[in-house]
């Protein structure tokens, strides 16, 4: 990991990484109420299956990757043709018809080719959009929420970290991290080092975290969906709200996010969070499959800017029907502590399908979950629940 802090060290010498992205390199902490509230890590333990107080989860180019591209944009579900292999017709709310071939076809929308390659850049055809989508071999990850992304941080980079059985750990070639809180140097930078950027947005609820000037907007997002109406209920305990994700101001608005955020920074995935929230009491009325069409209108989206997209938490439902439903349009998905409470059978057609990024929190020790992840080919670590950088053990 030494040349890869010295090519940093390098960059900022030479005047690559300037100005105020100096700073926002730099680790730096949340305001005073968002470490009140451990920003979007300890905000997240509402959810169903866990009870009031509950405070220990739900956080939040080795592999070989899949070239997909795209000859239009969506923003509604459509039919589709998932490339699996000897898969079971099924038909969702979302993605309509699916069949066994190697195309995914959105009639009158999006034509996805998936190619399996072992190079780490999509290859663009002319007039198609192309993303990146990890493999299903194993990837070095780290998850990064807290602060923005220290450069030069050996815990941040995750680097020099040893896997749960005591073997040095590769460095990670997969970061995810706040869309907002990074600036597009920190995303040049990994890329200069060879890695994938994913970036951390929130879509089915929003809190009022960042002020105008950190999201480079007259008016935040939060500002923005509350002037329109689409706030609902208080999540119990967290300064966070539901949005009404059936109203057309609430996907315009995630969705200028997305591109402001992510896009034109140059991430090269997207990461939603809190993605059904149909089973929580919301304050709309929000079915499953009003759920899954909103979903599916992000997922278009995002493709349509070159980028992919990470299912979160399909989990949480109880049962597959969610993973079964997004997977289709998903690139891969990110689960937090399916081992722990017994629900990654739960992902549905994901497992041995597609990239399965599962977190796990400490107290749970990593000895305790990671020979039933790498037996399941999941890219399982153990963080703390904070994602500060500070705890990172890969199973493998």
């Amino acid at each position: 990991m030494a040349f890869r802090s010295s090519l940093i060290a390098v960059m900022l010498l030479a005047g690559l990484i300037t100005g105020a992205d100096k700073t926002a390199l730099a680790s730096v902490n949340k305001t005073e109420a968002r470490q009140t509230w451990a920003h979007k890590c300890t905000a997240r333990h509402e959810w169903g299956r866990y009870t009031t107080g509950v405070t220990s989860g739900r956080c939040g180019r080795k592999a070989e990757p899949t070239t997909v591209t795209s000859s239009g944009t969506s923003t509604s579900p459509g039919t589709g043709t998932t490339p699996t292999t000897a898969r079971t017709t099924r038909t969702s709310a979302t993605t309509g018809t699916s069949t066994t071939t190697g195309t995914s076809t959105t009639t009158g929308t999006a034509t996805t080719t998936v190619t399996s390659t072992t190079s780490s850049t999509a290859t663009t055809q002319p007039g198609l959009i192309s993303w990146w989508v990890p493999g299903t071999a194993p990837i070095e990850w780290q998850w990064e929420l807290d602060h923005a992304l220290s450069l030069t941080s050996n815990s941040d980079m995750g680097y020099d970290e040893t896997t749960y059985s005591g073997t040095p750990a590769p460095g990670p070639t997969v970061y995810d991290i706040d869309g907002i809180d990074n600036p597009a140097s920190t995303v040049s930078a990994l890329h200069a080092l060879g890695d994938k950027v994913v970036c951390y947005i929130e879509t089915g609820d929003i809190g009022n975290y960042y002020s105008a000037g950190e999201e480079g907007l007259s008016s935040t997002y939060f500002a923005q969906v509350q002037s329109a109406g689409d706030l609902g209920n208080q999540q119990q305990g967290y300064p966070e709200y539901y949005l009404n994700i059936n109203a057309p101001s609430t996907l315009t608005i995630i969705e200028a996010m997305i591109s402001q955020q992510c896009a034109a920074k140059g991430f090269d995935a997207v990461e939603t969070d809190n993605d059904e929230t149909w089973q929580y009491d919301t304050g709309f009325s929000i079915s499953e499959a009003q759920d899954e069409s909103y979903m599916a209108a992000i997922a278009n989206y995002t493709h349509s800017l070159g980028m992919a997209w990470f299912l979160k938490n399909p989990d949480d439902v109880g049962n597959p029907s969610f993973s079964d439903a997004m997977y289709p349009l998903a690139d891969a998905v990110i689960t937090e502590q399916c081992n722990q409470y017994q629900t990654c059978a739960d992902l549905g057609d994901f497992i041995g399908h597609k990239a399965i990024f599962n977190a796990e929190y400490v107290p749970t020790t990593a000895g305790s979950f990671c020979p039933a992840d790498n037996a399941a080919n999941f890219n399982g670590v153990l963080f703390d629940v904070n994602l500060d950088g500070n705890t990172r053990v890969p199973c493998r």
